[in-house]
């Protein structure tokens, strides 16, 4: 059956992609966003968002937008909301403000204008460091980094100085929350589940990894780091990577995350859930970053290893997809080789500014960086 579903921040990177995707399945699309500068340089409806999609442009702490917005709709997917670790470290009432005070916002109107479901987009910064084990086997669920090793090396280590070894995490894992980002997606996703099983609404919680693909903000210094990868390399210059580079993560191409959420949208089952979402496979971040300029053309463009941490950071966090899987009907069907093959014709494209030695800057001016 052909429903309406809002899509708030849709007019952003995974909202013009799932938009399409709800296109394809005769559903009606309206979409919130306030096409905020850092994302939407130009402030105008984005080229990439299908005609079809009705937008509203409002910020998601207007309550008479948001209330206009919720007219006739029969589903949210909430994805508005400020992103970057590093950069909510310092812009800290701006970020909890969109993210916290916008959901609020959101949930006081749905309280006079009920839908079926709400499905939320959270992520994986909510478990802090990932799930680790022992060299003898035993796991290690409330793992803390302190400062670089006296070795230096950058892995958490056991009582004796041994290296964890990180395994896949499950939606059970207890949250960590490292950064002020972490925090916020952790209420808006604590605020979903908790308000529409009080108000008779069904409800979702996708705990996203890294997401990239065609049509993320390549301008934006604090957006997905293939992204500013992909912006580093296409100005000839070497991608920037924090400490040693071979921390290790997980890639999702967008394709798949729009996928999730259509499932997350319709599965019975899914209601009052959380939902680990990400490919799979997990890769080195010095790795990734050869791969791409290789990929892009530039395999003389080494990365530039900074040997340095950003507050906020974790070191390894790759998802267990055993729950989406069998309860959520996921399987990530994008190959990477493929999927940044697909990225680098986008960026041949595009014409990105490379701004991560001013976002570095700010980052170093505040302490942030050691």
């Amino acid at each position: 059956m052909a429903n309406t579903v809002l899509i708030t921040g849709g007019a952003g990177f995974v909202g013009r992609h799932l938009a399409r995707s709800l296109l394809e399945q005769g559903h009606r699309v309206r979409a919130l966003d306030s096409l905020i500068e850092q994302v939407h340089p130009t402030g105008a409806r984005p080229d990439e968002l299908d005609p079809e999609v009705e937008l509203v442009v409002g910020d998601i702490r207007d309550e008479d937008r948001v209330r206009a917005a919720l007219q006739g709709v029969d589903k949210v997917v909430h994805l508005a909301a400020e992103v970057g670790v590093g950069q909510s470290m310092y812009a800290i009432d701006r970020y909890t403000s969109v993210n916290d005070y916008g959901t609020a916002v959101l949930f006081q109107q749905l309280i006079d204008q009920p839908v079926q479901r709400v499905v939320v987009a959270s992520s994986m910064s909510i478990y802090g460091e990932g799930l680790y084990r022992t060299e003898d086997g035993d796991l290690r669920q409330e793992v803390v980094r302190g400062a670089r090793n006296p070795d230096g090396s950058w892995d958490p280590t056991d009582d004796q100085g041994r290296a964890l070894i990180p395994v896949p995490t499950p939606e059970t894992k207890s949250p960590a929350l490292k950064s002020v980002y972490a925090i916020n997606k952790f209420v808006q996703e604590r605020l979903t589940l908790t308000l529409t099983a009080q108000y008779g609404m069904e409800s979702c919680a996708l705990r996203l990894w890294n997401i990239y693909g065609p049509g993320q903000a390549l301008s934006n210094p604090y957006t997905g780091v293939l992204a500013i990868f992909a912006s580093r390399i296409a100005n000839g210059q070497s991608p920037m990577v924090f400490e040693d580079g071979r921390q290790r993560r997980d890639f999702v191409h967008v394709s798949d995350v729009a996928r999730a959420f259509l499932l997350a949208l319709e599965k019975p089952d899914a209601n009052g859930q959380v939902f680990n979402i990400g490919s799979g496979e997990d890769r080195t971040v010095e790795d990734v970053a050869r791969l791409q300029a290789a990929s892009m053309g530039r395999p003389d463009i080494e990365p530039l290893i900074t040997n340095k941490a950003r507050a906020g950071d974790i070191r390894h966090n790759i998802p267990d997809l055993t729950k989406a899987r069998e309860e959520l009907g996921y399987e990530s069907r994008q190959d990477f080789a493929a999927g940044l093959e697909e990225l680098a014709e986008w960026v041949a494209r595009q014409e990105a500014q490379d701004r991560v030695d001013q976002a570095r800057g700010e980052l170093e001016r505040r302490g942030l960086v050691a």
